[in-house]
């Protein structure tokens, strides 16, 4: 593995467009009017614990 880092100046990024599930349909996060845009910045992730197996 290289341990070199890649670093791009601000103009030559390309912003990330963030898709979530909504009602059944996938839809761009940018699409949610000013609402629905603050209630999924909100929103928490399920995590579920990990079972110890068995012996």
């Amino acid at each position: 593995m290289h341990d070199e880092s890649i670093e791009l100046k601000d103009e030559e990024r390309t912003p990330c467009e963030i898709w979530t599930r909504v009602m059944g349909y996938h839809r761009p996060v940018t699409s949610f009017n000013p609402g629905k845009q603050a209630e999924y910045a909100e929103r928490r992730n399920f995590e579920e614990c990990r079972i110890p197996p068995s012996v």
